[in-house]
């Protein structure tokens, strides 16, 4: 016991108090577009917005910064939502007939959103809730009245319930079911026929009070609910879908299924108009899909708007996804790549003529919202400063930097700006609330790579995710990318006139084109971008646009090896002569891999115009400023027949699929029994690798009692040859004395191949190309695949990038001591000293059963009490998805947090850290999860919505004391001694 007490750490409380200051735990804020959205809502007082989703999500935006996130506590689908204008409250309607109240609290000087309480519609009143239909009650539609104090329930049975505001308490006596109003039909429009479903509830713009119901079957009702009646009937002859009133209150429009709209006239001395004003089919003759939206909005400059949702033709563009924008002779079809949800208008609120003056259309679709601009020439589309779908193609990579340079940073923002000169130039129109959150202290840029071939650049510096560039890589290639060019040039003949908007594109124009790695070098500005092809091409930033051709070479890395056959896709094949680069990142060099196996590995060292990419295959090096290859190294097993066929082949056969599977079966049952043949040189480095392996470092003795035994894997493991990792780094490779430039390889077979570069001085480069030679080799004991690769100098510091010593803008590495190489694996961390790569330190991450390594990044956490004080740790994400810090260079753990879901593969796999302790993964396919390890480093959205909210207690009107959630006006008049004022 003693012996054991003495090998064991002891509790440091002041170790614990630095480790407060350095690490804490958040999810932070979830960047983009809200999966599967379902509803959406807009508080026209506060100008802020909620989008509700099929999870159950509630999601509040207001201006860049702004943003709240809510869950209700079943996964039900937010079928509806509704503000209470101005009173930070919104109402959610679920699709297990539940309503919720949410509302904004102020905390510790900022807002929060919380769930107040919920309410749930009893059975018919006079029926037995058990025997009810279960549709009688079924919520369709909500209308929150002008005074905010009740809320209007139309449900599939024809009633129509009333809750008062904000406790949801059930208003009985007001209750108003469709018998009531067939009593005010006349005798020949009642025909025994049920009204059907509440489609519509619209109260009266000028005279709180009065209320259109619309039914599905076609009729509309009046209803006057201070007097308790229906006051006038309006009977449709065609299924309803919606209703909206006219700014003055003397017409309203109806649309419905046939894809038409009616303008009705409100007034007349007669209770029932049984013809409209107009009736129009927009885009008839011929059988049109419903209208299931419309809105009627006034403007000064005479002309209304009719904006609606749907009616287009059945037979030629029943498929099409529109939203129709109507000013006397000006209409335009906007279209787009996905289904309508719903959509809303922003309109001023200074307009003294009491019209609506609409600014701004806002559309959300299933996988993107679209803002347009009604008051521009043209009605152009307004940028948005966040929501913007990330998954516009297929995220198929994630890359970020830090510390990004002004320079850099503002040559990004205008090559941007340049390539949509047709966007809008008017502000953001959901601009509520205030961002109280400091100012980014650092520029930081995701750039994610996506499916048709697309590099995005993403401001994520703060709260809002804004898309600042894009950069396509698919019109170097010879493919079928102009598909979709008919659909945005539309000709002034055509009808609909349709109009493409937003981004998303699902179609992908070939799967050859998907990005696998990016690296961007901030001080040089050349960048990186390899594909699934084999591509891998150098970029330049440039500022002025450009004509030239790209240069192109093939780098066979099979290296003529015999008995290997390619069964996968084929190459790209380049466009030839001369192509067109607009400002940004321009290609100037394409290097093929060969085979065209997708690159899974990429590094750039742009200081010595270096470039090193890895397949399946093996890996390779590139001179992109002398356009020669430096080195071609195949890493195959001679059994690795999968790495032949690719990921997009289809030849694999099931019979070959079983002998591999039963392979690594029987070789991992007698793995243990086997023993190398001790006279083949190979064995011989294999025995002096397991005799290091297994030198016990300082730290083995405190982490024994969580550790198991790691299973060796087999030899000829499928895949083995992948190349998992690339790195460069300055150091002692040859001798203690002597440190120059290498390069280090680790494949998924567990080795790492180390080479020495020979790189020609600045004057030279010109004259003379790099050259490798191999300086070691080194096959770890377990064949774990090899996750990362690091150098640490004299200090036990990372060495810094390329560029960042020359430019003073980091600490030149210690050159004086030991240098040290960090070699992570599926299983261990290493650390083996330079040059003799002796094992030093170690540690097996092996606590849980299966634990495996999947992604792994050095890191700087800075304390949160003092700025002078900082550690680099390794950060390191498991298959079972929790994150561990280690110290470097003791390997010491020091925190584990679990983060994502083990069963949330493409979340773990999609999971990027960033170089100050912060990171991200996809939640779904168009959000990431934005989380922080860093007690410091944290961007999580701190707002404040300022709002003035009503008593829920008395009210004081007209000298009489009422209660808060009673329309004061119906209050007065019903009271028997209320005086005449």
């Amino acid at each position: 016991m003693m012996k054991f007490r003495f090998r064991r750490q002891g509790h440091d409380p002041q170790r614990e108090k630095i480790k407060q200051d350095l690490f804490a735990f958040n999810k932070t804020v979830e960047h983009g577009f809200p999966n599967q959205p379902s509803s959406l809502a807009f508080d026209p007082l506060l100008r802020i917005m909620a989008i509700g989703a099929k999870s159950g999500a509630v999601k509040i935006y207001g201006a860049p910064g702004v943003e709240f996130t809510g869950l209700h506590n079943d996964m039900a689908t937010v079928t509806q939502m509704h503000f209470l204008p101005g009173q930070g409250r919104l109402i959610s309607l679920l699709d297990d007939n539940t309503l919720h109240l949410w509302q904004l609290q102020h905390k510790d000087g900022s807002s929060h959103l919380d769930e107040i309480r919920s309410f749930t519609l009893p059975g018919r009143p006079g029926f037995d809730c058990a025997n009810s239909p279960p549709s009688t009650t079924r919520v369709t539609v909500i209308l929150v009245n002008a005074a905010c104090n009740m809320a209007a329930l139309g449900t599939e049975g024809g009633g129509v319930y009333f809750l008062q505001l904000p406790s949801l308490r059930l208003l009985e006596d007001r209750t108003l079911l469709p018998d009531e109003v067939l009593q005010s039909m006349p005798e020949e429009h009642r025909c025994g026929k049920s009204l059907g479903p509440v489609e519509s509830l619209q109260e009266h713009p000028q005279q709180p009070g009065r209320i259109l119901i619309g039914y599905s079957r076609g009729l509309v009702a009046l209803w006057n609910q201070g007097d308790h009646k229906v006051e006038h009937v309006f009977l449709g002859n065609q299924q309803l879908e919606s209703l909206c009133w006219e700014s003055s209150g003397t017409s309203f429009v109806s649309s419905h299924s046939d894809g038409g709209y009616m303008v009705w006239a409100v007034g007349g001395s007669s209770p029932t108009t049984t013809q409209p004003v107009t009736a129009t089919i927009p885009y008839g003759p011929f059988p049109c899909k419903a209208i299931n939206k419309i809105q009627w909005k006034s403007s000064s400059l005479g002309n209304h708007f009719i904006i609606f949702s749907g009616g287009m033709p059945r037979a030629s563009y029943g498929d099409r996804h529109c939203v129709t924008i109507l000013q006397d002779k000006n209409l335009v079809t906007l279209d787009f790549t996905s289904r309508v949800i719903d959509f809303f208008t922003v309109c001023s609120l200074q307009s003294e003529d009491g019209l609506d003056n609409p600014t701004a259309l806002v559309v959300l679709v299933e996988e993107e919202l679209v803002v347009i601009d009604l008051v521009s020439h043209g009605w152009p589309t307004i940028p948005s400063p966040y929501l913007a779908p990330l998954h516009s193609s297929a995220i198929t990579c994630s890359y970020h930097l830090s510390n990004v340079t002004l320079k850099l940073w503002e040559r990004i923002i205008s090559a941007g700006k340049q390539q949509n000169p047709q966007l809008s130039s008017v502000n953001w129109p959901i601009d509520g609330g205030k961002n109280l959150a400091e100012e980014p202290a650092q520029r930081g840029l995701l750039l994610t790579g996506h499916e048709d071939g697309t590099v995005r650049f993403w401001d994520a510096s703060g709260v809002a995710l804004k898309p600042l560039y894009r950069v396509g890589t698919a019109g170097i290639f010879q493919t079928d990318c102009d598909h979709n060019e008919s659909l945005n040039q539309s000709n002034e003949e055509d009808w609909p006139p349709f109009r493409k908007v937003g981004c998303f594109d699902p179609y992908s124009d070939d799967p050859r084109l998907g990005i696998q790695k990016i690296a961007l070098c901030k001080y040089s500005g050349k960048m990186v971008v390899a594909g699934t092809a084999g591509q891998v091409l150098v970029m330049d930033l440039s500022d002025e646009k450009s004509d030239h051709s790209i240069g192109v070479a093939t780098v066979d890395l099979l290296q003529d090896r015999e008995g290997f056959t390619w069964k996968g896709h084929d190459r790209l094949t380049p466009r030839n002569g001369s192509l067109f680069f607009p400002p940004g990142f321009q290609t100037t060099l394409l290097v093929q891999c060969m085979p065209p196996a997708a690159v899974t590995a990429v590094s750039l060292h742009s200081e010595w115009s270096l470039v090193a990419f890895g397949t399946s295959h093996g890996f390779g090096l590139f001179d992109y400023h002398r356009r020669s290859p430096v080195l071609a190294r195949c890493t195959l097993h001679p059994n690795d027949s999968l790495a032949m066929e690719g990921p997009l082949s289809r030849v694999k056969s099931l019979k070959k699929s079983l002998r591999q599977s039963f392979r690594r079966i029987r070789k991992s049952r007698v793995s243990g029994k086997k023993r190398p043949n001790t006279a083949s040189p190979a064995s011989k480095l294999q025995e002096a690798n397991a005799h290091l392996a297994e030198q016990a470092g300082p730290h083995d003795l405190e982490v024994t009692p969580v550790q198991r035994r790691i299973e060796p894997r087999s030899a000829d493991d499928s895949l083995s040859g992948v190349v998992r990792c690339l790195y460069f780094a300055d150091t002692f490779l040859r001798d203690a004395v002597h440190h120059g430039p290498t390069m280090w390889a680790g494949t998924n077979s567990g080795s790492v191949f180390a080479y020495a570069l020979e790189v020609p001085s600045r004057e030279k480069f010109s004259e003379r190309c790099a050259e490798a030679i191999l300086g070691k080799e080194i096959q770890l004991m377990h064949r774990a695949p090899v996750v990362s690769i690091a150098v640490l100098d004299g200090r036990g510091n990372p060495l810094p990038e390329p560029y960042e010593v020359s430019r003073d803008l980091a600490k030149a590495p210690d050159m004086q001591g030991t240098h040290s190489v960090l070699i992570a694996s599926e299983e261990q961390f290493k650390i083996f000293t330079l040059p003799k790569v002796s094992a030093k330190t170690k540690f097996k991450l092996t606590a849980h059963e299966g634990c495996r390594v999947r992604k792994v990044a050095l890191a700087t956490f800075v304390s949160c009490t003092s700025e002078d004080y900082a550690e680099n740790c390794l950060t390191c994400l498991t298959n079972l998805g929790d994150i561990h810090v280690f110290s470097v260079p003791g390997l010491r753990p020091q925190v584990r947090y679990d983060c994502i879901r083990k069963e949330d593969i493409s979340g773990i796999a999609s999971c990027i850290f960033t170089k100050y302790g912060q990171g991200f993964y996809l939640i779904s396919p168009s959000e990431y999860e934005r989380f922080s390890l860093s007690a410091k480093h944290i961007t999580e959205p701190v707002c404040l919505v300022e709002f003035e909210r009503p008593h829920d207690a008395l009210h004081l009107r007209y000298g009489w004391i009422y209660p808060a959630w009673i329309d004061a006006d119906w209050f007065l008049s019903n009271q028997k001694w209320a005086p005449t004022l």
